[in-house]
């Protein structure tokens, strides 16, 4: 793998786990100031949240296997 993918990678997790993060801070602010009244937009947030993560350790995955791969 070429020093140009790696680090394509390395910004694809940096965005990702950006995304995550945001995503983490919506469940957050709805677990603080919305629930219980808010119940209702716990299942999409917290699915939203999850499938964030997810594409983080995904991406992270992949770069680890590329750095491994590649020393």
């Amino acid at each position: 793998m070429t020093e140009e993918e790696l680090r394509k990678l390395e910004k694809e997790v940096k965005k990702t786990k950006r995304l995550a993060n945001e995503q983490a801070m919506v469940l957050h602010d709805l677990i603080e100031d919305s629930l219980p009244e808010g119940f209702g937009d716990l299942l999409g947030i917290a699915q939203a949240t999850y499938d964030a993560c997810k594409a983080w350790d995904e991406a992270n995955k992949k770069l680890i296997a590329a750095q491994t791969e590649a020393a």
